[in-house]
């Protein structure tokens, strides 16, 4: 299967929501509990500095990425990334290509360093991949994350130099 990464268009809207609503729903990754509908959708990706979209050849998106400012001013060169993959395309190795293209597009949008505030610690598969490309691990933030049961996990921080 051929996997390409683009920047998002309009028409991907609608995919992208349902994948980031699928993330939520799961509830052990993203800390949003909201859903997003496609008018929320459209203005939350298009709020982003830079959403990137993986598809395969066919056209059919099986994952997406958003890309913006971790802070504002004079920590506004930090980016901060999040990563959704469509459940019935996950193992696909979709994700290395979005985190990849996520390094080369903080660069190219002026980021120096993109950093990963909350990676649930028992997202391993998400952790090895960081660590492969590069990502220092900071530190655990001990029972940070409310999984959906209710139940908390520790999580971690994680940075890369872009420069």
């Amino acid at each position: 299967m051929k996997i390409t990464v683009r920047q998002y268009e309009n028409a991907d809207i609608k995919a992208m929501t349902r994948i980031w609503n699928e993330v939520v729903e799961e509830g052990v990754a993203f800390p949003q509990e909201e859903l997003l509908d496609e008018t929320t959708g459209k203005d939350f990706f298009a709020s982003q500095t830079y959403c990137g979209v993986a598809q395969d050849e066919n056209g059919t998106i099986l994952g997406l990425y958003i890309l913006h400012p971790n802070n504002i001013g004079r920590c506004g060169h930090i980016g901060n990334a999040s990563y959704a993959v469509r459940s019935a395309s996950r193992g696909l190795h979709i994700g290395e290509k979005l985190v990849q293209d996520s390094l080369q597009q903080g660069k190219e949008h002026g980021f120096r360093i993109l950093q990963f505030n909350a990676v649930v610690s028992t997202n391993l598969h998400a952790r090895h991949l960081y660590e492969r490309l590069g990502f220092t691990p900071l530190g655990t933030i001990p029972a940070g994350f409310r999984m959906a049961d209710g139940h908390y996990e520790d999580i971690c921080l994680y940075y890369h130099e872009l420069s």
